[in-house]
């Protein structure tokens, strides 16, 4: 008895659970909650439809479906390493890293297949071609040029993806073993070139140093002897007024008194023990004795 009873109330409330059950598909098949982080593609009947953003959105129950998901936060692309020849042919080996996130998701899922194969190696053209025009040095100095110069010609390659490239790093640049062997070579010969510059230059400042002493030292003896004659000039001055004066008793005070000064001088010299004073030598020595004391008029 119970179990025809349970049969008749299933029969009597079965359009009521087939309606209920319905309902429920229904609102999970028309009520999207899209997270932050992430783009709803909507089809309907295979094509685009909509793109669905963040939050609670509503779409067409079993016409419209979300196919795609896509996360729209940065991405970064494993490292890469090419090889590219400078303009000067030296080989190099490049590390690249890219930064990207999508955001323009139809144009990302209906016009490219694999996103990061697809900018790995428009990353590795541009490389390439970028790294062509430039010398060793250029490659080596203007790195940060370089990288603005990829970034910018990345960017342009993948506007159609609706990819947006927010960063690209060259890591490294790579020499072969012939040419770093090569580079340190000519840096050892540019450092001794300096040593011979920097010691050239020692040798000429030390030749000036020395001809500035000199110079300093003969404008030093030239200025003392023109004291000196200046002093003569002025005693002789002095004489010739006082012979002017005084007639002939100054001159022969002034004769005197040079003879007994040489006469001091020649006894005053090393190893002299002995001197030989010649008799016109003695009378000198008086008469300017005299001509002292005030002896002779």
């Amino acid at each position: 008895m119970s179990e025809d009873l349970i049969l008749d109330l299933l029969s009597a409330n079965l359009v009521l659970l087939l309606g209920a059950f319905f309902l429920i598909i229904v609102v999970l098949k028309g009520v999207k909650i899209v997270p932050q982080s992430e783009k709803f593609v909507i089809e309907r009947f295979g094509r685009l439809h909509a793109v669905l953003g963040p939050g609670i959105n509503f779409i067409v129950p079993f016409l419209d479906v979300a196919r795609h998901k896509i996360s729209v936060l940065e991405r970064q692309l494993p490292t890469m390493s090419q090889d590219a020849i400078t303009s000067d042919n030296v080989l190099l080996q490049v590390d690249t890293s890219v930064f990207y996130r999508i955001t323009q998701p139809e144009k990302t899922v209906y016009r490219i297949r694999d996103v990061d194969a697809a900018i790995a190696t428009t990353v590795a053209g541009i490389v390439r071609a970028e790294i062509g025009k430039m010398e060793l040095d250029e490659v080596q100095s203007n790195r940060a040029q370089l990288t603005s110069a990829i970034k910018a010609s990345v960017e342009d390659a993948v506007d159609d993806w609706g990819i947006e490239v927010t960063r690209s790093e060259i890591l490294d640049v790579n020499l072969d073993a012939a040419t770093r062997e090569a580079m340190l070579q000519q840096l050892n010969a540019e450092r001794a070139r300096r040593a011979q510059v920097t010691e050239a230059e020692g040798s000429k400042r030390s030749v000036e140093l020395n001809a500035d002493a000199e110079l300093y030292a003969a404008e030093q003896i030239a200025k003392a002897r023109r004291i000196e004659a200046e002093a003569e000039a002025y005693a002789t001055e002095v004489v010739a007024k006082a012979i002017k004066e005084n007639g002939i008793e100054a001159a022969q005070y002034q004769v005197a008194l040079k003879q007994v000064e040489a006469l001091n001088n020649l006894g005053g010299g090393e190893g002299q023990q002995t001197i030989l004073v010649p008799a016109q030598a003695l009378e000198a020595f008086g008469d300017a004795f005299k001509m002292l004391k005030g002896g002779a008029k």
